[in-house]
């Protein structure tokens, strides 16, 4: 098997596995109970959320638990506006963000809250000069992501977060979930910040928010005192000891080898470059390492997506939460690249497992269901 869906979904590595057995079968206890395995369990939960906060460089206190990236999401946008709507009834993201941000701030619109949503270039990058214009004295949240999940584009989060540091009433977000393990980024400057396990290696079903200290927010979950009062209920300890390890296995790999996933992404869209009815989409600097998405305008992507999962090669077409839905990419429309390419786009995304030659069977098995398909169209016109 060829798996290049690695956006989507990574395969937990067996470490992680082993960890979250071990956690789930030895540390049973709640770790709000005061009993001898209430304790071990919460020494086992304070063990992970250091190790967490010391590959963030950032204060222990800082790290919130969560079920994954949209919970997260969600905690940190909403929670952010309702809190503080008494300071500003204003606020700001892009037009190429994760559903889990988009929906998160449409929702909030429907409740009376003014978005103002900052175009993007024609590499889905966004301008810190556009975010700085676009802040009002009412604003009070601006969320920036900061991998875009479908064309591997890097935005200027640092930049943007620095630069937003004259405005001390509002606060900035950043989803890092596709940045997690492949892109190095400083929080110094950040206020929330958004991590996936399951992108890193990690289970399904465990994440991470970063707040920084003294950052007031309102729990989207009420029931319990866990998680510094951000999130009630209690806590996931074997997923967060998961997320604890393979957070720090994945970064001790991109340290190692992220120049082989560059390496691999630059002989890829090479290749892409000479097949024919191929667009590349994907920056070719300025991006992750692990993603590259290539439109093939005229082709349904999900035909080809099956075509090659019939050959045991799994991509995909756009966000892995939008993916069954048969619209134009959002993304890739708010970039500029139009219809045709936004209905055709197909999203291959590496980890650090994926290996030279899959990506040159990959290559071997696209160029010729791509032929097949042109060789089809060409007969029915």
């Amino acid at each position: 098997m060829v798996y290049l869906d690695n956006s989507a979904t990574t395969k937990p590595w067996p470490e992680v596995l082993d960890a979250y057995y071990r956690a789930a079968s030895d540390y049973f206890g709640n770790p709000s109970s005061l009993h001898h395995p209430g304790v071990e369990a919460e020494t086992l939960l304070n063990k992970g959320r250091a190790s967490v906060a010391g590959i963030l460089n950032v204060n222990t206190e800082e790290i919130v638990f969560t079920s994954g990236g949209t919970e997260s999401n969600n905690t940190a946008i909403k929670g952010i506006a309702v809190e503080h709507k008494e300071r500003g009834n204003h606020l700001i993201t892009s037009s190429a963000e994760h559903p889990s941000v988009t929906q998160a701030f449409q929702e909030l619109e429907y409740f009376g809250f003014d978005v103002t949503y900052v175009d993007v270039d024609e590499e889905g990058r966004v301008q810190v000069e556009d975010v700085l214009e676009a802040v009002r004295e009412d604003t009070i949240l601006v969320s920036i992501i900061h991998v875009n999940n479908e064309l591997g584009t890097i935005n200027p989060v640092e930049d943007t977060a620095r630069a937003l540091k004259a405005y001390p009433k509002l606060f900035f977000h950043t989803d890092h979930v596709q940045g997690a393990g492949h892109v190095p980024l400083d929080l110094q400057d950040v206020d929330l910040c958004t991590i996936s396990g399951h992108k890193i290696h990690g289970l399904k079903g465990t994440g991470a928010l970063f707040v920084r200290r003294g950052t007031a927010l309102s729990p989207l979950l009420h029931g319990g005192s866990q998680e510094q009062q951000f999130r009630a209920g209690t806590e996931n300890v074997p997923g967060i000891t998961a997320l604890a390890k393979a957070l720090r296995l994945s970064d001790n790999e991109r340290q190692q080898q992220n120049g082989r996933l560059e390496d691999l992404k630059q002989h890829l869209i090479q290749h892409l470059h000479k097949l024919e009815g191929a667009v590349v989409n994907t920056p070719k600097t300025g991006s992750a390492p692990h993603i590259v998405n290539v439109s093939f305008p005229g082709m349904k992507p999900e035909v080809l997506v099956q075509e090659l999962t019939r050959n045991n090669i799994h991509v995909s077409t756009k966000s892995a939460c939008a993916s069954k839905l048969q619209e134009p990419s959002p993304l890739l429309l708010a970039a500029g690249l139009g219809t045709e390419r936004a209905s055709s786009a197909v999203r291959v995304s590496f980890s650090h497992d994926t290996e030279d030659w899959e990506v040159e069977e990959f290559v071997r098995t696209l160029h010729k269901a791509v032929s097949d398909m042109m060789q089809v169209m060409g007969e029915k016109k």
